[in-house]
């Protein structure tokens, strides 16, 4: 298996640059309120959803709130602005931010090896079939590097696919046998890889490897450091692994095998990491997503430089890297430093809107984040339903932009 090159460090597609300088988008999105609560009020209509809400920010003020339905329908509780969701994976970009305050201080380089900084990773093999059939493991084409695991190109499984190395994942199970980032960190890297380093993006634990590394640079719990440096700073006094006391997160909801929605248990996460596990509010998420449109600042307080935003929302993938798992099922985008980010306009009616050089991120819940420099907006779309469905993502976009916006056109 060739394995492709590090990508030198991209430049910022030149239609994302602009906005970022201020520049008037091509085609300007301008939301309408009563076209998003027709959407968000027919998704729980339709059962398509308990509840859901949104909040949007533009051009320096908020756009449009809206809440529909329930937070938890048994209990009769509606779905409101202050109500807490189970974001899951849109903890992987907060991850992220706090790592690269790291990476502003000089503590480590992108393109370090992983193993400068976790030992543990050092001595790694890729699980595959030989020649016979038989499975062999054997030393990785290069070593992962710190960027792999900003990009999701280590090689590191989930456990959710059918490869020999996802098998030996779901059998060690290191998420529940794992007692906290230090022991994980280890088990993950006694674990078999999928491929060789920077061949593949595939979706994995690599953020979760993020907050071992944070731990292993700061000398502080992952928890406490994010807290100090990121929710604190930001005013995101609501958002953490656990609700404070007295606060009841909404209800998870699934399909059910007879149709309708059926509530699901609380999940459970054994110890803070990087990859899943925040509880948010809508406003507590809008503050993180504002920073990220305000370049890293917000409300007088940097969080981190300009340039460092700007990397991160910069497609880090190789174009050699052609397989990239669901990634494409997101529209036109590659991936930057835990988001993806929108690289073409749409290219059919069927494609998630949005504008070129768009970030964002999601969560295994269906929630959802983006931030537009095109367009100045942020946006962040709380439901609570599982397994992941995108057409609730497509639709929401679509009330958002219009379903005619295809935005500034790219490279």
């Amino acid at each position: 298996m060739r394995t492709p090159a590090l990508p030198r460090r991209a430049a910022l597609l030149a239609a994302a640059a602009l906005p970022f300088a201020g520049a008037a988008a091509a085609q300007s999105a301008r939301p309408d309120g009563g076209r998003i609560d027709r959407v968000l009020a027919g998704f729980v209509a339709a059962g398509r959803v308990a509840g859901a809400s949104a909040l949007i920010w533009q051009d320096g003020r908020e756009r449009y709130f809206g809440a529909h339905g329930f937070a938890d329908r048994e209990a009769g509780r509606g779905m409101a602005r202050g109500t807490l969701a189970h974001i899951y994976s849109m903890t992987k970009p907060v991850t992220g931010v706090a790592l690269m305050q790291l990476w502003e201080q000089g503590r480590f380089g992108l393109d370090d090896p992983l193993a400068l900084h976790l030992p543990e990773f050092a001595d790694v093999q890729v699980l595959e079939k030989g020649q016979t059939g038989a499975l062999v493991r054997r030393p990785p084409a290069r070593p992962i590097t710190v960027r792999d695991i900003l990009r999701h190109t280590a090689g590191f499984s989930y456990g959710s696919g059918d490869a020999p190395a996802d098998a030996a994942w779901r059998a060690d199970d290191p998420f529940m046998a794992s007692a906290n980032l230090t022991e994980f960190s280890r088990r993950v890297a006694a674990l078999p890889l999928v491929f060789d380093p920077g061949a593949e993006w595939r979706y994995s634990a690599a953020v979760d490897i993020q907050s071992a590394l944070i731990e292993r640079l700061s000398g502080m719990a992952f928890e406490t450091y994010v807290a100090r440096n990121v929710f604190q700073p930001l005013g995101m006094a609501k958002t953490g692994w656990r609700a404070a006391e007295g606060a009841t997160p909404a209800t998870i909801y699934s399909p059910g095998p007879g149709g309708g929605l059926v509530p699901q248990p609380r999940p459970v996460f054994r110890f803070a990491s990087g990859g899943a596990g925040l509880i948010s509010t809508l406003d507590d998420y809008m503050r993180f997503a504002r920073m990220l449109l305000g370049e890293g600042s917000l409300d007088g307080t940097r969080i981190l430089k300009p340039s460092t935003v700007r990397l991160m929302a910069t497609d880090h993938l190789d174009p050699r890297i052609t397989e990239r798992l669901f990634l494409p099922s997101k529209g036109s985008v590659g991936f930057g430093i835990d988001f993806a980010v929108r690289t073409a306009q749409p290219r059919s009616p069927d494609e998630n809107r949005g504008a070129v050089g768009e970030f964002f991120w999601d969560g295994y819940a269906t929630t959802l984040f983006w931030v537009d420099p095109a367009n100045r907006l942020a946006a962040v779309f709380f439901v609570q339903k599982t397994p992941f469905d995108g057409t609730l993502h497509r639709d929401f976009r679509a009330a958002v932009y219009g379903p005619d916006y295809l935005g500034p056109k790219g490279d």
